[in-house]
């Protein structure tokens, strides 16, 4: 195990490893509980799509770590799924489930391809080092965001957008104990801070009524999703993938949405790799052809079992800020999503509020990379500011990336330093432009 996983290599311990783990795991795992409801309202049964969830994720999670031994943890990713359910199924195109698996399934393969030709990791190194410094920092202020709107401490207001939520609720008294201890661990350099932080607040949130103690475990398998792309959609004599080509319709989501895992997985890494200390000065990630690869090859598997893309989690920084170096903590996930395959109501009981603590800390943390992008230019100081601005207000890692990219393009274009543009970056830069345009 050591000489696979180069545990030691990697200034890292089995006990690191797991707590990495495990941590990872409970920030994520509200997936489990999410995605089966999301995929119930496209049409998917609920016990066939919860068991697409947990299988898909424990395999592409395990892969991740064997192929790039990175502990970079994947599953079925939030926005991608709701697209699913509420725009392909249930909006104005309303298709089968099985023909939304399919454009899931199309937009991998072609994703995947641009990884073997090289593209993706392309792109990835043609990102000036500001700009990738900004992605990570606004991917910090995204995470502690959303830990901070699961934990109830921020709610919407029609009148400010957004308002301090109620203090003296339950929720938000478990997110601020969930706070507090993280701080305080933190503070201490308790081993397994993150992991103890989580726990304890799930603890505290059960007189409170927070923690639901479940009422039911056994959920058993249902495999009756997979190969969904290959499956006759009812009513039909024609495969699901079929039906994708002959509705040019939904060529455009193939697009949109390879657009936003092709984006969102780049924020992800970077972001990983500066709390698993796999990334060097210049933003370049170690060992990122392999990560690429698994990441986009999971978008297939996440169509063909019927839990929508899986892609990799920024809740996996919260694993690596707790000590996780390689693909050892993913075994750990992997083998925990198939056990709570058949008791997903225990990871019911993990509230948003527990996790909050875990998720603004690694918030902060990721921060700390502020001071290294040179302000004083404003052809890295403007893309930077509005990319770490744009990825939490726009509620898109995409989205906040597309910002910078195009802004980037655009002021070196004023200054008349086209020669120094890399060229990827006006493809990029353009492919967003057509995505806000028309996706």
């Amino acid at each position: 195990m050591e000489k696979f996983f180069k545990i030691a290599a990697r200034n890292s311990t089995v006990s690191n490893e797991i707590i990495g783990g495990l941590t990872t795991f409970l920030a994520m795992a509200y997936i489990i509980a999410v995605n089966p409801q999301l995929m119930e309202a496209a049409g998917i049964p609920f016990n066939a799509a919860l068991t697409a969830t947990c299988v898909g994720a424990a395999i592409m999670t395990i892969a991740m770590g064997l192929i790039a031994n990175r502990p970079i943890a994947l599953a079925s990713g939030m926005g991608i799924n709701a697209i699913v359910a509420y725009t392909l199924c249930l909006g104005e195109t309303a298709v089968d489930w099985r023909v939304a698996m399919a454009v899931i399934f199309l937009e991998g393969i072609i994703i995947l391809l641009l990884v073997i030709c090289g593209l993706r990791k392309a792109i990835m190194d043609a990102i000036p080092v500001g700009l990738r410094r900004a992605i990570g920092i606004g991917i910090g202020l995204f995470i502690a965001f959303i830990g901070m709107k699961g934990g109830g401490l921020i709610i919407s207001d029609e009148s400010t957008i957004l308002a301090l939520g109620d203090l003296g609720s339950p929720m938000a008294i478990v997110a601020i104990c969930s706070i507090v201890i993280a701080v305080i661990l933190q503070a201490l350099n308790v081993k397994g801070g993150l992991l103890i932080s989580i726990v304890g607040a799930t603890i505290i949130g059960i007189p409170l009524g927070v923690t639901v103690i479940p009422t039911s475990l056994d959920f058993g398998l249902d495999f009756s999703a997979f190969a969904a792309p290959f499956q006759t959609v009812p009513g039909t004599d024609t495969m699901a993938l079929v039906q994708v080509f002959v509705q040019p319709a939904l060529l455009l989501f193939v697009f949109s949405i390879l657009m936003s895992d092709f984006f969102d997985t780049m924020g992800t890494v970077l972001a990983v790799a500066e709390q698993g200390e796999f990334v060097d000065k210049d933003g370049n990630v170690d060992d990122i052809q392999n990560i690429l690869l698994v990441d986009s090859a999971a978008a297939a598997v996440g169509g063909f079992v019927g839990a929508s893309s899986i892609t990799s989690f920024v809740e996996s920084t919260s694993g690596a800020a707790a000590g996780a170096r390689t693909g050892l903590s993913n075994i750990v996930i992997g083998i925990l999503f198939v056990v709570f395959a058949f008791f997903a109501p225990v990871i019911g009981m993990v509230s948003g509020a527990a996790t909050c603590g875990a998720l603004v800390v690694v918030g902060y943390l990721m921060l700390t990379d502020i001071g290294n992008i040179e302000w004083s230019k404003i052809e890295s100081a403007f893309p930077a500011f509005i990319t770490i601005l744009g990825i939490p207000m726009t509620y898109s890692i995409t989205n906040g990336i597309g910002f910078g990219f195009i802004s980037y393009v655009i002021i070196m274009l004023v200054q008349g330093r086209v020669k120094e543009i890399h060229p990827l970056m006006w493809v990029a830069a353009f492919a967003f432009l057509a995505m806000f345009i028309f996706a």
